[in-house]
């Protein structure tokens, strides 16, 4: 049975025994997809007394996060969401205080705290930025989750030492926690917590079944313990967890039938199959035709033997997940659907080319670096695309690329992709390797987690086997269990095969299939730039080895041509 994350929560806020309050809250407790994808997100700010602006700030902070965080990718983590909206926020926070009085003193510009609290699957992710409060309430323990940013001087006196709209870039504070059923979260500003106890917390909570009126009982119980600030809290209850059917990402996924045997000329829902494609044990790729528009298409149907594996299913349906939210010029697009489809299959727009292992095959010759330098950028160019929405492709080979007769390529085949936002909340799918052995990064073989520089080793291994139709380690990298059993793969250098390669553009490939993925490229557009452009590093690092390598002969060539030169210049007044 398919249940939903259900969360109640009580807020409320008080200007307290100030004129204007400076606080402010919100939350966001969308339905069914959205509520899956992002889950449940709550903010609470606070203003500083100094600056006349500041609940400006608290109500931009806030707004600005409710709203911006639920229109990020649904591909991205709640931590890479959520970080990304709070440092927008505190870009714009800090301009305007450049703009306003708040350039010569920060204390009377944009700026306020912010705690925020984003509920997703069965894990709470909290964002921290000042001295709000964010506390858990679990087996009747209270439990503060957060640190104050605040410096005291004195008894009497003190100061945030981290606020947003302060500086041009923010520390945030973030922190996961697993919920459970009956779990309580409460987030409070400085009026509140200092002013209430454990004891208040808990017999607010048992008096009032309601948390409006949970939340206004504490409220009301600070101004009675004599509060001089602003007041606000939330209350936060999980009432159930989400369980997807049959863990299934999405629910509609399993009513669709498995499709019939297709043949050349049969009418398919709206298309008209031209052709058979491919076939392989995962899927068969046929030719159609748009019966409304004519135009062609490629469907792709799931092999009859995965309609009973489930994580099989699972990936295929990912696929056309994925294709429908990149939109890159070098990658195949999905092919949108004019009407509801009633079986399980892909529609993917048709491109006119074939694989990059075809046209391999027929180069008679070694191809030029300069040619596969060129197809390398416009996959590096693709998988940018995919980094960029936290994805990643996972089977990089030249069986998922396509070629045209300009050179101009096309990465397809999203079967292997893994989603970070989407293994949030199936983490049974997370780093699972469904890519081909020889291009697979080490990591995968070793239990490591994978990331953008996977998918940069597996370019590597393509880039190095376009050139000389060989594997960098042969079939080693794939028997590695432990990683203490990489240190020991032997690289083959590129010059066993061609010698025309220059040494510097194969010292930028042996960087990107280094076995530790931290010694890899940080960005692709630097494995690209250093493949087209000679290293200072590495050639110096050349000089280097060839000195250690024979350092007679370097020095006695290096005497040979200064006394040539010595002649040189003691003969030149006799010409």
């Amino acid at each position: 049975m398919h249940t939903q994350l259900t969360v109640r929560i009580g807020q409320c806020t008080d200007s307290g025994q100030k004129t204007i309050n400076q606080d402010f809250h919100g939350a966001g407790l969308p339905q069914n997809y959205l509520l899956q994808q992002k889950g449940v997100a709550c903010a609470i700010a606070d203003g500083i007394s100094s600056s006349n602006v500041s609940h400006i700030a608290s109500e931009t902070a806030v707004s600005s996060f409710i709203n911006d965080y639920f229109s990020t990718p649904e591909s991205w983590t709640v931590k890479t969401s959520a970080e990304r909206v709070l440092n927008a926020i505190n870009s714009w926070l800090f301009a305007q205080t450049q703009q306003s009085q708040g350039r010569f003193d920060k204390d009377r510009g944009y700026v306020c705290t912010l705690s925020a609290l984003v509920l997703k699957h069965d894990h709470a992710h909290i964002f921290h930025i000042g001295d709000a409060r964010v506390y858990r309430i679990q087996a009747q323990q209270l439990e503060q989750l957060t640190t104050d940013h605040r410096i005291s001087l004195s008894s009497q006196e003190s100061y945030l030492s981290r606020a947003l709209g302060v500086g041009q870039k923010v520390e945030i504070d973030y922190l996961k926690v697993q919920f459970y059923p009956d779990d309580i979260f409460i987030l409070m500003t400085d009026g509140v917590y200092e002013y209430i106890n454990q004891a208040d917390i808990f017999d607010a909570l048992h008096i009032n079944q309601d948390l409006n009126q949970a939340a206004e009982c504490l409220l009301q119980r600070a101004l009675g313990n004599g509060s001089p600030d602003n007041l606000t809290l939330q209350i936060l209850q999980i009432d159930a967890l989400s369980s997807l059917a049959s863990d299934y990402f999405d629910p509609q996924y399993q009513d669709l039938k498995a499709v019939p045997a297709l043949q050349s000329g049969d009418q398919f829902e709206d298309y008209m199959i031209e052709k058979k494609l491919h076939e392989n044990h995962r899927s068969c790729l046929y030719l159609a035709r748009d019966l409304h528009i004519q135009q062609q298409l490629v469907i792709k149907v799931p092999a009859t033997e995965l309609y009973q594996q489930k994580n099989a299913l699972e990936q295929f349906y990912l696929e056309e997940w994925v294709a429908k939210r990149i939109q890159n010029e070098y990658v195949m697009r999905s092919y949108a659907q004019r009407t509801a489809k009633h079986y399980l299959y892909q529609t993917f727009e048709y491109i006119e080319g074939q694989t990059l292992s075809a046209w391999l095959k027929q180069q008679k010759q070694p191809v030029e670096l300069s040619i596969i330098i060129d197809i390398v950028e416009q996959i590096a160019k693709a998988l940018n695309a995919f980094h960029r929405l936290e994805m990643l492709h996972q089977d990089i080979r030249p069986e998922n690329i396509l070629i045209n007769t300009n050179s101009e390529i096309k990465l397809i085949d999203f079967g292997s992709a893994s989603v970070k936002g989407i293994a949030e909340f199936q983490p049974e799918r997370a780093d699972l390797p469904l890519g081909t052995l020889a291009y697979m990064a080490p990591e995968y073989f070793v239990a490591e987690p994978a990331g953008s520089r996977s998918d940069q080793y597996s370019l590597a291994v393509l880039t190095y086997y376009l050139l000389c139709r060989q594997l960098p380690y042969g079939t080693d990298v794939a028997k590695c269990t432990e990683k203490k059993q990489l240190k020991k793969l032997q690289y083959h250098p590129i010059s066993l095969y061609r010698t025309d390669i220059p040494s510097w553009a194969e010292a930028a490939i042996q960087k990107a299939l280094h076995p530790n993925m931290a010694q890899r490229y940080a960005a692709l557009s630097e494995f690209i730039y250093d493949l087209k452009n000679p290293n200072r590093r590495f050639l110096e690092v050349e000089k280097k080895a060839y000195l250690e390598k024979n350092p007679a002969l370097f020095w006695r060539s290096l005497s040979l041509i200064l006394i040539m030169l010595i002649i040189g210049y003691l003969l030149l007044p006799y010409f």
